[in-house]
């Protein structure tokens, strides 16, 4: 089955609407891949990872990587059968530098075509852009480190250390084979640190001028509520004084009127006050003055009020999913919300349920944490990683500042971090906040980043493992 799914992927038509541009033969077969691994629609639900995984063992057996460097591992994730993925680039003979192990995610969040502008699950280009589901989120990711790969063993490259891609398949939900994929990297192969593609990258403004190469130094964490009101329910034509989703309407408004408290650490503080300086206006300002002072209420006001730096600030919960009912002519029996919270490090998931508990202060409603939670620390930019990107960096985008940040979202690394490992994301990509819709409708990259970025991994790894 696998195998008849990998080739309708490999006959999937090029790209829509490609300029007529001569691309490289390592352009060419990064667009290939990125083209092709697009096609798999590998959501929750859909079964598709293994078809992936075997497309990209494919590739690698071709390009020369032996059996025994190939490691394909079955998972269940909720009750869904996925697998991991883990390529071994081998270090020359004689070497004994740790290895470095490399992320990145196979899975996506499921995108509806009725939904979208271009089927999500077609790599389409028009207007300057990549559109379909994980062309940045993290498909991007999976192609960059691959073609790399690809490239180094066609011109025969032997690295001074492993290096060691580990794809995951089910980080969008389950985390499972990414839990196990960490336990068996630190058992096994205990790297000197990680590298994520699945975050950081090049910020730029809205006018294309690049503000920062953000590195991705710490992540919140995630965890998921279900919040669910109960009633009797009855006959439509005989109302309730109380009704399971007004009650659960009642305490949804009021989660969306709450402000977490504000916190802040050094990272977020430096984060701060580097950033300020490089984004223009008001929000700039407001940058400044919370690293100078985090108890400045307009500064906080202002940080609060944008998408782009709230998360920054605390730990945030929003409503994401609604289920209630179960006929239109009868009084709602339960009616349920699914609540995401993005948890600032430090703060527990407990104390978090406790303070929205409060918040609502209905004992009707009653909640079930829904995910396994984990917290991670803080990771250190170690200095040898800092050259390496200095030096990739600067051959984009000569001197560009570095700035490592806490990322609002969560990723795979946070359980390296716990293992102990500094963990740090350098995407590749350039990017616009205007930009950025992963996990949303009519998901993009810029072709110029895409192109662009791909030498990215190259030079890093050429630095770190010459």
């Amino acid at each position: 089955m696998a195998l008849a799914l990998v080739a309708g992927a490999l006959s999937v038509p090029p790209a829509l609407a490609q300029d007529d541009v001569m691309l490289t033969a390592h352009e060419q077969m990064a667009r290939d891949i990125y083209r092709d691994i697009i096609a798999f629609r590998t959501a929750r639900g859909q079964q598709q990872v293994p078809a992936m995984v075997s497309y990209l063992v494919d590739r690698f057996k071709k390009a020369g990587f032996d059996d025994g460097d190939i490691r394909v591992t079955d998972y269940d994730s909720d009750g869904e059968k996925t697998q991991g993925l883990m390529v071994t680039y081998r270090a020359r003979p004689g070497s004994t530098a740790k290895p470095i192990v490399l992320l990145g995610h196979m899975d996506v969040v499921d995108a509806l075509a009725k939904d979208w502008v271009r089927p999500p699950f077609t790599l389409t280009e028009e207007k300057g852009y990549f559109f379909g589901r994980a062309t940045m989120d993290n498909k991007y990711g999976i192609t960059n480190l691959t073609s790399t790969f690809l490239r180094l063993k066609a011109e025969g490259w032997q690295p001074s250390r492993d290096l060691v891609l580990v794809f995951s398949g089910d980080e969008e939900s389950g985390m499972v084979s990414t839990e196990d994929q960490a336990e068996y990297v630190a058992k096994n192969i205990d790297p000197a640190f990680i590298l994520n593609s699945d975050a950081g990258g090049i910020a730029l403004a809205e006018n294309g001028t690049p503000v920062a190469f953000r590195v991705q130094s710490a992540e919140k964490t995630f965890a998921t509520f279900h919040l669910t009101a109960t009633n009797p329910g009855g006959h439509s034509s005989r109302p309730r004084a109380d009704n399971a989703i007004y009650e659960l309407a009642e305490a949804l408004t009021k989660i969306a009127a709450y402000k977490f408290p504000v916190r802040a650490t050094d990272l977020t503080r430096q984060y701060f006050a580097t950033a300020g300086k490089l984004t223009p206006g008001e929000t700039g300002r407001a940058m400044l003055r919370f690293a100078a002072d985090p108890t400045d209420a307009a500064a906080i006001a202002t940080l609060q009020a944008n998408p782009e730096t709230v998360g920054t600030l605390g730990t945030t919960c929003v409503a994401t999913m609604l289920e209630a009912g179960h006929a239109e002519n009868a009084l709602p029996q339960s009616a349920t919300a699914t609540v995401n919270c993005r948890i600032f490090p430090g703060v527990s998931a407990a104390a978090t349920e406790a303070r929205l508990k409060k918040i609502i202060g209905n004992d009707n409603i009653m909640f079930t944490l829904m995910t396994d939670v984990t917290e991670s620390p803080e990771s250190k930019l170690r200095d040898e990683v800092k050259a390496a990107l200095r030096y990739s960096v600067d051959k984009r985008y000569p001197g560009l500042t570095i700035l490592p940040y806490m990322e609002s979202g969560g990723t795979d690394g946070m359980h390296y971090r716990n293992l102990g490992y500094d963990t740090v994301a350098v995407s590749g990509a350039a990017m616009k906040a205007s930009d950025i819709y992963a996990h949303g409708l009519n998901e993009r990259l810029p072709v110029a980043s895409f192109y662009d970025g791909l030498d990215h991994w190259y030079w890093i790894l050429k630095k770190l493992a010459e």
